[in-house]
């Protein structure tokens, strides 16, 4: 995925009312961008961190700006939640998930039991579909480890629920997991942040959700899936 500008870069003042945040541009000048993060952004909401910024052309959004990558000392982070299912399906497209090849549809936001909409439902004809939900990874609090989720989630809860009713019904259901990050290569739920997450993962796999993990690579001008991560611990 290569953003249609460079990103621009600023300074981190605060994170706050959770999609707001105050930085510093490049110029000196402090302004007010989008947070496109309901998530809490552990380790990534510091005062001084800096931060990457794309610049909507729209002449109506009121805050032009928004925060898509914050850097540390280990690389880029990609903050930006609306950016996986995007970066999944050109993953899929392209073949870059071995896991998901096959599929000549790609269909997006598909309505399923009853009141749920799947991120990809990926079909071919002769093959049972699959129902692809994706998942946005940014944190990581040991070195090579990224977590998930990093606070409470009772929707990602109800998601896992959802794919093992599809299994259940004779289909198949992925949980893919995307590190908007290049500095792990493990992954693991943080149990300590959600342990009702972290069971429902693991009794969703054991009822046949498939799980995968895959890293970014990340620049200013550009993201895209890298490498599958480890899962200590796993399942399957």
């Amino acid at each position: 995925m290569i953003f249609p500008a460079p990103l621009e870069r600023g300074t981190l003042i605060r994170r706050y009312k959770r999609f707001l945040a105050d930085v510093t541009l490049g110029d000196g000048s402090e302004t007010t961008v989008h947070v496109p993060n309901s998530g809490s952004m552990l380790g990534l909401n510091m005062p001084g961190l800096p931060v990457w910024l794309s610049r909507s052309a729209d002449p109506k959004r009121k805050l032009p700006l928004t925060l898509e990558m914050v850097q540390l000392p280990t690389g880029l982070v990609g903050v930006n939640t609306m950016r996986p299912n995007r970066l999944a399906e050109a993953a899929i497209c392209d073949g870059a998930i071995p896991e998901l090849t096959g599929y000549d549809v790609i269909r997006r936001e598909v309505r399923y039991d009853s009141d749920s909409r799947i991120d990809l439902l990926l079909e071919h004809p002769g093959r049972a579909p699959a129902y692809v939900e994706v998942k946005n990874v940014t944190l990581s609090r040991s070195p090579g480890l990224a977590e998930f989720p990093d606070c409470v989630t009772a929707r990602g809860a109800k998601h896992l629920g959802a794919l093992e009713r599809v299994v259940e019904a004779g289909g198949r259901a992925v949980m893919l997991f995307i590190a908007q990050r290049g500095d792990c290569d493990r992954f693991v739920t943080a149990d300590d942040l959600d342990p009702a997450y972290g069971a429902a993962l693991r009794r969703a796999e054991a009822s046949g959700v498939e799980v995968l993990c895959y890293d970014c690579h990340l620049t200013p001008e550009m993201i895209r899936l890298n490498r599958p991560l480890g899962r200590p611990g796993a399942t399957g």
